[in-house]
């Protein structure tokens, strides 16, 4: 482990194989993030799109032709020859570096915030650390008890880490709502985090073309206020899983979880339905 300009670096080795840098940040989300640069360089396009239009204007208004005033006639300038005057090229020069200038801090400072697309949330944020299996054609959740459903519960304005994977094919999860995204490949974990500021019940989807069932491959995303969230908890366990296979053990699950399960078995059985004719 080490730590570089306010970063803390963490290299993990998953299977002997591949190997993830977990960058530990001040806790900004991707949301945060891309709301930042599409703010900052909306202001920016608009100002430069401003000055450009209104340069242009000035100058048609200008040297716009008009009657009885003519300019005497220059002499036209032969091949190879340079024009004269305009400060030896000085204005020129002047505009290209402060362009430049411009250009290459955006890009830097661009690359500092992306840099953080990738990282985690501070530790202490104390995160809820989620395992998301994707199956054919549902989405599991284990939760740090052992217990394992069709439906991902989540605390409001608490990070939630989740760390992704799959059990058969590649898929790739995702939750529209938080801009989150990320790949769910057999033999290997993918690591993302969101913080959901709002209660609220939302959609996690399958973004990658994963078989016939891919279009009902999702499940519901509750966010629950704090308390809420830690009784329904604190009431579950390493005997309360509910199998993503659509077959769940209701033995010491929640009403909400067996219904939520139930709709994702039925929407399953419609595919395995369609196949067979």
């Amino acid at each position: 482990m080490s730590v570089m300009h306010g970063l803390t670096s963490q290299v993990v080795t998953v299977n002997n194989q591949h190997i993830y840098v977990v960058l530990q940040t001040n806790g900004r989300t991707i949301n945060d993030i891309f709301s930042t640069l599409f703010g900052v360089f909306l202001i920016l396009g608009t100002v430069v799109g401003i000055v450009v239009i209104s340069y242009m204007v000035y100058n048609a208004y200008k040297y716009r032709e008009r009657d009885g005033h003519e300019e005497p006639m220059a002499d036209p300038l032969q091949l190879g020859e340079l024009p004269q005057g305009g400060g030896d090229g000085k204005k020129l020069a002047i505009s290209l570096t402060i362009s430049a200038i411009i250009v290459v801090a955006l890009i830097g400072w661009a690359y500092v915030l992306l840099v953080d697309v990738e990282a985690g949330p501070s530790p202490s944020a104390d995160p809820l650390e989620v395992e998301v299996e994707g199956i054919q054609f549902a989405w599991q959740y284990e939760y740090p008890n052992g217990h394992t459903t069709n439906t991902l519960r989540v605390p409001e304005d608490r990070a939630v880490t989740l760390t992704v994977t799959s059990g058969d094919v590649f898929h790739t999860f995702g939750i529209p709502a938080f801009d989150l995204k990320a790949d769910a490949i057999p033999g290997q974990t993918t690591q993302r985090w969101f913080r959901p500021n709002e209660t609220g019940t939302y959609q996690a989807q399958c973004f990658e073309l994963c078989g016939s069932g891919h279009s009902v491959m999702e499940s519901d995303v509750i966010v629950m206020e704090p308390t809420e969230f830690e009784q329904w908890y604190a009431e579950t366990g390493s005997g309360t899983n509910t199998a993503a296979t659509g077959n769940p053990s209701d033995a010491g699950s929640t009403p909400a979880d067996r219904t939520a399960n139930d709709s994702s078995a039925a929407s399953i059985q419609r595919v395995v339905t369609t196949l067979q004719q």
